[in-house]
Order: C-alpha cells, then sequence, then structure tokens
C-alpha cells in the first residue's frame, strides 16, 4: 500500500504534537514532518512534497491562507486541508479561493479526519459539517435558471471602474476595508465606497458574494 505523505503545520506545540501521535500511527499514512511555521513547512516541500499538508491559519509571520496560496500554485498535486477554529465568511472564502480542498475545524475527531486526509487525498473537497451553513451563504443567487446563462460574469469588467476591479482583487483574497485602505494607500473611507459601489453594480447583499463572482469569472 502506498502511504499517504503528510505535513502538519500548526503552532501550538500540544496541538502540534497530539496531532504527530495519532496520525504518524496510521498504517496507511507517513508522516514526513510538522513544523510551527508555514515558512519551515516550504522549505521542506522544496525537497520533498508532500501529498496532504494540514494547515493552520493563524500562524506566526505567514499565516495559512498565503501559504496555501503558494502550495497550490508551486505543488498542484499537493492537496492542503485547513485546521483551525475560525469559521467566518471571509475566512472560508479566502482559503477555498487560495487553493485548499478542504475546511477542517480542529475539534473534529481523530478517526473522521483520518476518512478526511484520505479523501481529499484522492481528489475531493471536504467542508466541516458545522461550516455548511457558511458556504451555502457565500454562493451568489444565479442571475437566470437558463443552463446556458446562470451566472453571467462577462460584464463585470465594463461596469466597474480601474479602482474598483483593483478593491475587487483585494476583496477576493480576504483584505478588510482597513487593509485595502493601506495597500491602496486612501483613507478607510475611500475603501468602504469603492467595496459599496461594487457591491451595488454586482447587485449582491456583502463583499463575500461579490468575491466570488469575480473568482467563478476568473478576474484575476
Amino acid at each position: 500500500m502506498e502511504k499517504i505523505k503528510i505535513y502538519i503545520v500548526e503552532d501550538y506545540f500540544l496541538t502540534r504534537v497530539s496531532y504527530r501521535h495519532t496520525l504518524g500511527k496510521t498504517e496507511d499514512f507517513e508522516l514526513l514532518g510538522d513544523f510551527e511555521s508555514a515558512e519551515e513547512c516550504l522549505e521542506a516541500m522544496k525537497e520533498n512534497p508532500a501529498d496532504v499538508v494540514l494547515m493552520d491559519l493563524g500562524l506566526p509571520y505567514m499565516n495559512g491562507i498565503e501559504a496555501t496560496r503558494i502550495i497550490s500554485s508551486e505543488y498542484p498535486n499537493t492537496k492542503v486541508i485547513i485546521l483551525t477554529s475560525h469559521e467566518t465568511d471571509e475566512e472560508v472564502l479566502a482559503c477555498t479561493a487560495s487553493g485548499a480542498s478542504g475546511y477542517v475545524l480542529k475539534d473534529l475527531e481523530v478517526e473522521p479526519l483520518r476518512k478526511v486526509i484520505r479523501a481529499v487525498n484522492f481528489g475531493a473537497l471536504w467542508f466541516d459539517p458545522q461550516i455548511a451553513d457558511v458556504t451555502k451563504s457565500v454562493i451568489p443567487k444565479p442571475n437566470s435558471t437558463d443552463f446556458d446563462n446562470l451566472y453571467d460574469t462577462s460584464d463585470i469588467k465594463s461596469i466597474l471602474t480601474v479602482r474598483e476591479l483593483e478593491t475587487l482583487k483585494l476583496v477576493s483574497e480576504g483584505k478588510s476595508n482597513v487593509e485595502i485602505a493601506e495597500i491602496m494607500m486612501v483613507s478607510k473611507n475611500t475603501a468602504k465606497a469603492h467595496v459599496g459601489s461594487i457591491l451595488s453594480k454586482l447587485s449582491v447583499t456583502d463583499r463575500v458574494q461579490a468575491a466570488v463572482m469575480a473568482v467563478k469569472a476568473n478576474l484575476f
């Protein structure tokens, strides 16, 4: 039996040791290593890529979302499963858009976690049942019931200004209004106004739905 090669990235020592102990004893798993930072994992990936990376979100220095984006881009055969206690709409969307194949809350029991790892390794997408409503809430309503025109996003670029498109890109990356203001070098009120204009023009109720539309349209 070919074993599933796994890296664990978790900055809390006791949690990391717990995962190391339980998953390391699993017959069809090969635990390649565990790290307290994303940077250490990325360095190890250069020499020995894993099949699955269990990735915490709240890490020192580089966070789990950015690390997931890099792994998904540079190691397309590696699956990333987010392990976290966070479950906000924005975080779920950001992780998924960054390439995560699974989103697991840390209170998940060991045996179900093993099943998730196996399923994701074979190509499945898996979201913890506790955030099922979150994933439904971020899906925008279709523009039409016509199968050929369910989500017509071809006019997004034409109805948004250059600055609004720049703002939408940052929204899609999970940036807050404060972060958008800093990156674009504008005031917080200006950033908020850009986001409000985007929501109005795209006929959506929140920034998460706007980000989903941008992702589905492959704008960035």
